[in-house]
């Protein structure tokens, strides 16, 4: 600080005003260091930049009356969604330091939240506070060092934890580094009482846990009952990976050191993300808030609330606790404004359709809004046409055409050899003359081709039959549902079972992004139980069990691909299958099983869980598309357990997904219906005998491509790369890792330049991974495809294993 004395506030009317007046208040290496921020500097300006294009749309005459500003976080009310943002050494700014930001925060009844580094303690900051606290939360290497600190702040009366996740680097201060900026001296964290606190970056280098990952939110939860935010949250991803780790807020911040070109700016990012949120807990923004608007811009793209950081510093440097209650009064006079002017009664009634965003000569590709002449606004649509999961297909599909000539080990779609057009008429001709046979009048078999049919489908009891004879499973065909494909089957069970945020759908990963999809347009977030190299194990299942219980959630129903699994190919031991029905049955969950390659793989296969069942803990979800008929889209559910309505009468749960499936597709196609029967009867309900032609062939694909890759990638050079691969016994795909990104970037590069195209494992999994992995599916292609596009992905991978290498 300079030894000027501080102006009064008179005349200072915006926020603007009040930096221009701090500037001369402050040396330059202070000045930069506050300026500066943790991380680029290009992130304050990319903020600003993003919320200058904002506009937002004025309404006339409507009615609203006084705006109301009150909002509620965290069970606690607020007169306006505004809070002071968590800062290092508010003694640069003024000699009281924390004691005046809480002060004055407390003047105007909003929340602040106290940095780690804060230049006084949190005892004298709660005791000069008069409105909520919360602590900001680095997690050092020594862990005693953090419980201390937060059991010293839950003692003094904060009322929350905001842990910043984007640690523990906090990027290369370029203007500290420029200026050679020291703290000056005796100015040290008030809390901490070890360290080299003069050089801020260089203490975070050494003394923040660098391996952090979700469970640290459960490690918090262990040492303190406070509630749990997490700050630096920049994608859907990581904010629903948030959820499943149970934190109770988040704020959307690119404060935190990402020092990376092309970081997004805060308002960019946050409509995907609290749709993704959907309102699971509050999500706050901070970054470039500047304006009333700006508060009223970010509360109409799903923020619950906005934290105003340097700003207040700059109040504080100005008049001390006057200056900065000032500023926080003039922010919120003008989000009054703001909202009276666009006609908003309340911050609860800030939508998405009051703002639109200036367009640009080259439109920014992260941009959230942009202004078409006429149509939808994507993101005023469900969130779920923005999930990545929901484009994985998509850009597969787009690659495969986009080059023709490359071979594909992408689709997992039957061999096109073994269908002949003339089949389909046979098929049906049979199934008519069954159902002739069986006594129905040609009335009744003209309806049972043209008309709807039962919403449940009309061909259960051949389905039960085939299951019994091929299977061992022994069910009721009432309790079976015929749906349109396997994908409605997922679709009615996640819906049927998962009834409320609480209720938890776990998932084997890495897993089908079926399932994955259909939870997320059921907004649903699966919580993810990793596989080990050797496949699933029931002992990790369990701890993600008993880990949302501790969060006070409710686990439903675990889906599994027990037999030749999509995408990795690893098959579930029997004991294990064991293990997993006594599980289920300890823990009061459901399995929901999806085996689609069992009977198109080679040799004997271990029983399915549904055979295996006693205690009706699995809800079998089937398909006809490998074993029978892809195009048909005929699968099923078999759901035989009991359900109890309120009065005491008992159905089964076949029942409560045909009410679902009746107002989502009304009931399966007839004529599929037909076809499908049409081909059981031929082989008198065994699927095995009918594709035992089949299974040899894929066995024989699975075999020829293993023997390439094997050719292509001999011993030693295999461990000089860092190529692997698995050997599945059957299905349709194996996992491949290699030694770079399998990205999108690098598929295009394989399909462009080599001539192959195959799909990255990363898809797969629900909270990441798999990046240096790719899924072959080996079921579409002829021997003499699989051995030339093996020899091209094997140039391909030393050819990007070079380039990785530099």
């Amino acid at each position: 600080m300079t030894g000027t004395e501080r102006p009064e506030t008179t005349g200072l009317y915006t926020l603007k005003d009040y930096e221009e007046a701090a500037r001369v208040r402050f040396d330059q290496g202070s000045w930069d260091f506050i300026a500066g921020g943790a991380g680029q500097e290009r992130t304050l300006a990319a903020n600003l930049a993003a919320f200058d294009r904002v506009r937002l749309r004025p309404r006339v005459l409507s009615g609203a009356g006084a705006p109301d500003t009150r909002t509620t976080v965290l069970g606690r009310s607020w007169p306006a969604p505004i809070a002071v943002a968590p800062m290092a050494y508010h003694t640069l700014a003024d000699p009281e330091g924390e004691v005046a930001t809480a002060r004055a925060a407390g003047r105007v009844g909003l929340p602040l939240v106290v940095s780690t580094f804060a230049g006084r303690t949190f005892e004298s900051v709660a005791e000069a506070a008069s409105a909520p606290l919360w602590l900001q939360v680095y997690c050092f290497r020594d862990r005693s060092t953090t419980r201390q600190l937060v059991e010293r702040a839950e003692r003094a009366g904060f009322e929350a934890l905001v842990l910043t996740v984007d640690a523990p680097r906090l990027g290369r201060r370029l203007r500290d580094l420029r200026n050679d900026f020291r703290l000056p001296d005796g100015m040290v964290p008030a809390n901490l009482t070890s360290g080299d606190y003069a050089s801020p970056s260089a203490h975070a280098l050494t003394e923040f846990d660098p391996a952090l990952d979700w469970s640290v939110i459960d490690w918090l939860r262990a040492i303190s009952s406070l509630p749990v935010l997490v700050k630096g949250v920049l994608s859907a991803v990581d904010a629903r990976a948030a959820l499943r780790a149970g934190v109770d807020g988040i704020v959307v911040s690119n404060h935190g050191g990402r020092q990376l070109d092309g970081v997004p700016a805060t308002l960019e990012v946050l409509a995907e993300i609290t749709a993704a949120v959907g309102g699971a807990c509050p999500v706050l923004v901070d970054g470039g808030i500047r304006r009333g608007a700006d508060v009223l811009a970010a509360l109409a793209l799903g923020a619950d609330a906005v934290l105003l950081g340097r700003p207040v510093l700059h109040g504080l440097a100005v008049a001390g606790e006057n200056g900065a209650a000032h500023l926080l009064e003039l922010i919120t006079e003008e989000l009054v404004e703001a909202m009276a002017l666009t006609g908003t009664p309340s911050v609860a009634q800030a939508g998405p359709a009051l703002v639109g965003v200036e367009p640009e000569v080259t439109p920014a590709p992260s941009a959230v809004w942009s202004t078409p002449a006429a149509g939808l606004r994507k993101a005023e649509l469900h969130g779920s046409v923005s999930d990545p999961v929901l484009d994985t297909m998509n850009f597969l599909n787009e690659v495969t055409t986009r080059y023709p000539q490359a071979i594909s080990f992408a689709p997992g779609r039957p061999y096109d050899g073994f269908f002949d057009t003339e089949q389909i008429f046979t098929h049906l001709r049979r199934y008519l003359d069954h159902l002739q046979a069986q006594g129905a009048s040609p009335g009744q078999v003209r309806s049972a081709l043209f008309q709807y049919g039962p919403t449940s489908g009309q061909i259960r009891e051949l389905i039960a039959d085939s299951l019994r004879k091929d299977e061992n499973t022994d069910v009721a065909p009432e309790s079976i549902v015929v749906t349109v494909g396997c994908q409605e089957a997922m679709f009615l069970a996640v819906r049927a079972l998962i009834s409320g945020p609480e209720d938890v759908l776990l998932v084997s990963s890495p897993c089908y992004v079926g399932i994955t999809g259909a939870a997320r347009l059921l907004d649903v977030t699966p919580t993810a139980v990793a596989e080990r190299e050797s496949g699933f194990d029931c002992a990790d299942l369990e701890a993600a069990v008993l880990a949302e219980r501790a969060r006070g959630r409710r686990p439903r129903a675990f889906y599994v691909i027990p037999d030749h699994s999509n995408p990795s190919g690893t098959t579930m031991p029997l004991q294990t299958r064991l293990d997993l029905l006594d599980l289920a049955q300890r823990h009061d969950i459901l399995v929901l099983e999806d085996s689609p390659y069992r009977m198109v793989s080679p040799g004997r296969q271990l029983p399915t869980l549904k055979s295996l069942d006693r205690h009706r803990r699995v809800v079998q979800l089937g398909s006809f598309s490998k074993t029978l008929f892809p195009g048909a889209r005929v699968g099923y559910a078999v759901a035989d357990q009991t359900v109890v309505d309120a009065d005491g009468r008992t159905g089964l749960l076949a029942d409560e997904l045909a009410k679902i499936k009746s107002m989502i597709t009304v009931n399966t196609s007839a004529v599929s219906q037909a076809v499908v029967a049409g081909m059981l009867l031929a082989a008198d309900g065994r699927t095995s005998e009918l594709n035992s032609e089949t299974a040899a062939y894929y066995g024989d694909a699975m075999r020829v491509t293993l023997e390439e890759l094997a050719k292509q990638f001999p011993a030693a050079e295999r461990e000089a790369l860092g190529v692997c691969w698995n050997e599945p016994t059957g299905g349709f795909f194996l996992s491949l890792t290699v030694p770079f990104q399998a990205d999108n970037a690098a598929l295009i590069r394989s399909a462009e330049e080599f001539g192959v195209i195959w799909t990255p494992m990363s898809y797969f999994y629900p909270d990441g991974g798999g990046e240096h992995a790719v899924r072959l599916s080996v079921s579409y292609l002829t021997h003499q495809e699989i051995a030339d596009g093996m020899e091209r992905l094997a140039h391909f991978i030393k050819s990007q294993s070079q380039t990785a290498r530099g």
